[in-house]
């Protein structure tokens, strides 16, 4: 142990105390720091002295280049490793919870100390008593788990180490299981009730739509449409979620199912997460339809409907129209943001709801809309956001699963580069040259912000994919960069500003030109990260890339290399080597492949983050599980719900009931669908 290192007196104004000692566990030694005035050194030395044994509890700071634990809670543990008097009146701590050489530690904060907790739960232990199972003896026996006393005396506890574990498996399992039984039920309970069949029609919209396509469907999409089309088919609520990659032709797959059910007599509703995204889908789809999608007006034909476009920005009087021809029946198709779910709107023959990023809404969304029908429409739910088996079976547990995998053919590669701003400036001088180049060879390009102003205040959404501890510089600006371009690099060009606080009316027109082949390059947030499809621009720079996700910067770049043309995308940053955030930029740099890249998302992020806090509506309840590591348990208790679902459809058991019934209830829950 150290002397104090103020060298000074005692009294009431002697410099403050600083007192140094150094622990190991015999692998590695770390110093401990104390602070405060003390006349007293030698009391000190009586409890930190050479040789004991003790626990030391505390955040682990750096000081002079070395890492320090800076006054640590702590306790001296006796030869027969109880807690010493001396410790227990200075830490007001009657016991710590521990039976032989274990003792048990709990995540403390500043003002709940991990003594306090400990003492806690050895109260709650002692009064807890026989404690019912809310498993049955037989889901138990078949999961391996032990009765759910023991797990949290062994928890708490433990004999040994493997009976700790054993309690942990059993918490850990009853997360599963309670997630994935209420998900069974949810979709026991769909299949209950009744949907209209639409089965697919000869001879109408679809087949004349499928006639005019001027190209061959991939075999995914083949596929993947005879599962929708069998469903539809049924007389109980499709609920499937249709996952795929960037360029996949997920909006065609779900276009055609929406013919189906206009066929059958039913409508569709497409909900689309922004006005810039339902505009495009909006244009799209009438595109792709031409005189088919003009019902209603002189150039459609006999077997056209009628498309129509529904948004918060639009005029009254354009709502009102939305909102006739939804009621009178005469749009099949009706797109739009979340103005579909204002009560208002209502739906002659609601068939079939599409939810388009579907991670961006909260299932109460899209309960709201399929409420709009008199009997419950089918659902397709889409995300280009490749998702890993065990995250779908956690977030989507509700939901079939169907996958593109496939892209159409004539799509261009894309090569994807990392761009060191800070060590390396003329490379990004080099960047706007290659925009330049590119856009003198007939092609366009995007460059891309993370935040519209200078004005806006730091922590802006994309800068929660940050590395913990990171003091970032300000992140670039659209409309700073959009002048700095137009004045200087780009100069030459034709450059517009797209973000999302312009009108409406503004945006669409800056989409418009920029899709006609007027504008050369766009200068944005993310508001083109989906739904965009300009198959002339083969160029995306994305500044300050490290503050976007993984998930998030494989979307943006699928924007370019639409059309023939090889594109390039540059990711600007100025992290360092060896840094998360330069580890996800690496990895997005080595590959296309969208379900590896959301592996490593995965794998890098806080789970918390993947799961929910930045999917709007969905959070996560998940305390103990991994999602990734745990995929085998969570496929395991979904076969026991299942299972139990099968023996028990109405829920009888009161345990089983009240798991349900709690998750259910929490508001981590969210992502379960209502009834």
């Amino acid at each position: 142990m150290g002397r104090p290192a103020s060298g000074g007196g005692w009294g009431k104004n002697a410099p403050r105390l600083r007192i140094e000692a150094t622990i190991t566990d015999h692998r590695g030694y770390l110093t401990l720091a104390f602070f405060g005035p003390s006349g007293r050194i030698d009391w000190w030395e009586k409890q930190l002295t050479t040789g004991t044994r003790g626990i030391f509890a505390g955040k682990v700071g750096e000081f002079n280049g070395k890492l320090q634990l800076a006054h640590p809670d702590f306790v001296i543990l006796d030869e027969q490793g109880q807690v010493s008097g001396g410790a227990k009146r200075n830490l007001a701590m009657a016991n710590v919870s521990q039976t032989d050489s274990l003792i048990g530690l709990y995540p403390a904060t500043g003002k709940l100390r991990t003594w306090t907790i400990a003492e806690s739960a050895g109260i709650a232990l002692d009064f807890l008593g026989d404690l019912a199972d809310p498993l049955p003896q037989w889901i138990r026996a078949e999961a391996g788990v032990v009765e759910l006393s023991r797990a949290f005396h062994d928890i708490h506890r433990p004999h040994d180490r493997a009976a700790a574990e054993l309690g942990i498996d059993r918490l850990r399992f009853d997360e599963a299981f309670g997630m994935q039984l209420t998900m069974a039920y949810r979709r026991a309970d769909a299949a209950r009730h009744g949907a209209v069949a639409r089965p697919r029609r000869p001879g109408g919209l679809l087949d004349a739509f499928d006639a005019r396509l001027p190209f061959t469907l991939t075999r995914g999409q083949q596929q993947v449409s005879e599962e929708i089309f069998t469903e539809l088919a049924r007389p109980v609520p499709m609920q499937r979620l249709l996952q795929g990659e960037v360029g996949s032709g997920k909006t065609l797959v779900a276009l055609r199912a929406m013919l189906a059910v206009i066929d059958a007599g039913g409508q569709a509703a497409l909900l689309a997460p922004t006005e810039v995204l339902a505009g495009q889908h909006f244009q799209s789809i009438s595109a792709l339809l031409g005189d088919l999608g003009q019902g209603g007006l002189l150039a459609g034909t006999d077997e056209s409907t009628e498309i129509t476009l529904l948004t918060g920005s639009m005029s009254a009087a354009q709502k009102r129209a939305a909102t006739l021809k939804a009621a009178s029946g005469a749009a099949g198709i009706v797109i739009g943001t979340h103005a579909l779910l204002a009560e208002h709107v209502q739906f002659a023959e609601l068939g079939l709801v599409v939810v388009d990023e579907q991670h961006r809404f909260g299932v109460e969304q899209r309960a709201a809309l399929s409420a709009k029908a008199e009997a419950r429409p089918h659902v397709l739910v889409m995300t280009a956001t490749p998702i890993p088996r065990s995250v779908a079976m956690t977030v989507f547990g509700d939901l079939e699963v169907s996958t593109l995998r496939e892209l159409p053919a004539g799509r261009a590669e894309v090569s994807t580069v990392v761009v060191d701003a800070r060590r390396n400036p003329k490379w990004v001088d080099r960047g706007w040259q290659r925009v330049v180049e590119e856009v003198r060879q007939g092609r366009q390009a995007y460059v891309v912000c993370a935040r519209i102003s200078s004005a806006d205040k730091p922590g802006s959404k994309p800068e929660e994919n940050l590395d913990e501890g990171d003091a970032p510089e300000p992140a670039t600006a659209v409309e700073d960069l959009f002048a700095e371009l137009s004045a200087g690099p780009l100069s030459a060009v034709r450059v517009e500003m797209l973000h999302g606080q312009l009108a409406a009316e503004e945006k669409d027109a800056v989409m418009r030109r920029f899709s006609a082949g007027e504008t050369d390059v766009i200068v944005s947030t993310t508001v083109i990260e989906v739904g965009v499809d300009v198959p002339n621009a083969s160029v995306m720079v994305i500044c300050d890339a490290d503050r976007f996700g993984i998930s998030q910067l494989h979307q943006l770049r699928g924007r370019i290399g639409r059309g023939g043309h090889p594109g390039v995308c540059l990711l600007l940053t100025r992290t360092p080597d060896g840094s998360l955030a330069r580890q996800r930029l690496d990895a997005v740099a080595a590959t296309r492949d969208g379900f590896a890249l959301a592996d490593v998302d995965l794998e890098q992020r806080r789970e918390g983050d993947v799961l929910g806090a930045s999917q709007s509506g969905v959070r996560s309840s998940l305390r103990l599980l991994r999602v990734l590591s745990d995929a085998d348990l969570i496929a395991e208790a979904r076969v026991l719900a299942e299972r139990c679902v099968q023996q028990d459809p109405d829920l009888r058991d009161a345990g089983l009931a009240d798991t349900v019934g709690q998750i259910e209830l929490q508001a981590a829950g969210e992502w379960l669908e209502r009834t």
